[in-house]
């Protein structure tokens, strides 16, 4: 089920970060030197264009089309930007990532930076991830040292800067936009759009901002050949593998990769996670983090990809996998995710500031017994009139949790409302 792994074989090593195991295992800087030397800029997105190579932050977005959007003739400089934020609950890939194999990452940017013209690519990454930060950091001294990064690298007369940029523990930047505004040290909210990054991003300037999984995916993608990656996808739309944060309660939690499109969610529940904990039944999934409406024990036959999601009501977002067994309480644990887009709501768009605090005010009065029978249709309500109306999708994050819980287990809120069931 899971062969052809490009990353996960690298994963769990220390040693495996250093620049002498990336040349020797992984054929290190081998697709930056095609680039640089084979390539001009059109090609490297057609390439990339052809391997079907999608964002793997959340949205989904083909990458290459994206670089594509970048003007080819253009004043001002041009950036790119590694959104290393990955704060949705749930996730945890692009740590391992960074942790194991920083020089995967910097080669993607040298790739990248050279199709879209960018002489000076930033790391935006999580004010938590102190220790990652570290060691992009000695990875990136270390391609300077040996001419992968600087002037004139691998003598291509191509130059190339790449600056680490912390966070200060933000979900909002996880925005792409907000992450800019944070990046040019302004509070980080969310910007009004148009204009889109692509023509107005970093300090101004034409700016591609990409995932962190999306940009490591690049090395692998120019040596493999753009048709070969999407062969390694099962889905006409998705090439490549995934990386999948799997976490609840499974008896193997851990960071998985997967052929896009290949398995089912019950596939990686089961096989690839060693199925419930304490061999207990199945009561729900939240398939993409936690901002991702949630999935019964019977919806769980489906392929796990982003369109195949999207017709059960579902997304595949950052591929954050939270197995949920039937002991737990899902009014407390919506509760859980609601007060934490009610706390990292930047409060710029009023119903997103306002309605995920009434949201998290009604769930605390059902679970405390306060409510009356009319407030869950008033929790259902204030979420609809949240989703679809605020400059970023904070709020849609925040809605759709909701929504989804109550639709498909509006009894076990009702218990409460009803004093059927005591908050314990």
């Amino acid at each position: 089920m899971r062969q052809n792994t490009l990353f996960e074989q690298h994963f769990w090593k220390d040693s495996n970060r250093s620049l002498d195991y990336y040349l020797q295992n992984m054929n290190g800087y081998q697709a930056a030197q095609k680039v640089l030397k084979e390539m001009n800029p059109d090609q490297v997105i057609e390439e990339v264009k052809k391997g079907n190579l999608r964002g793997r932050g959340g949205a989904g977005f083909p990458m290459g089309m994206k670089w594509g959007f970048i003007p080819k003739a253009s004043e001002k400089p041009k950036y790119l930007v590694c959104n290393a934020d990955e704060s949705e609950p749930g996730t945890c890939k692009d740590r391992q990532i960074m942790r194991y194999t920083p020089h995967l990452l910097i080669e993607g940017l040298i790739i990248g930076s050279f199709a879209i013209g960018c002489k000076h690519s930033y790391i935006y990454i999580r004010g938590e991830y102190v220790n990652e930060a570290k060691l992009l950091n000695a990875a990136i001294e270390e391609a300077y040292e040996k001419g992968y990064l600087g002037k004139n690298i691998l003598g291509s007369g191509f130059d190339l800067d790449i600056t680490v940029h912390r966070g200060a523990g933000a979900y909002i930047c996880g925005e792409e936009t907000g992450l800019l505004n944070s990046l040019e040290g302004k509070r980080g909210e969310p910007r009004v759009k148009p204009p889109f990054p692509a023509v107005s991003g970093a300090f101004g300037c034409p700016t591609a901002v990409n995932n962190v999984e999306s940009i490591a995916n690049v090395p692998h993608l120019i040596r493999m050949g753009g048709d070969a990656f999407a062969q390694l996808g099962k889905i006409d739309k998705s090439g490549g593998t995934r990386l999948i944060s799997l976490s609840g309660h499974v008896k193997k939690p851990g960071v998985y990769e997967i052929q896009a499109g290949s398995v089912t969610l019950r596939q990686i529940i089961e096989d690839i996670g060693g199925g419930i904990i304490n061999d207990k039944k199945l009561k729900a999934v939240i398939p993409g983090g936690s901002s991702s409406p949630i999935l019964t024990a019977d919806e769980i036959d489906v392929v796990y990809d982003v369109e195949p999601l999207m017709k059960v009501g579902t997304m595949m977002g950052s591929a954050a996998i939270m197995v949920i067994h039937e002991d737990t309480d899902l009014v407390k644990l919506l509760l859980r995710i609601t007060k934490f887009y009610a706390h990292e709501s930047c409060g710029q768009c009023t119903p997103c500031r306002e309605g995920c605090h009434w949201m998290e005010s009604i769930l605390h009065k059902i679970l405390h017994g306060e409510a009356k029978p009319t407030d869950l249709d008033l929790l259902v309500d204030v979420a609809q009139n949240i989703g679809g109306k605020t400059l970023c999708a904070l709020g849609d994050a925040a809605a759709g949790p909701v929504i989804s819980f109550v639709k498909k287990f509006r009894p076990e809120f009702e218990s409460y409302i009803k004093g059927q069931k005591r908050y314990a």
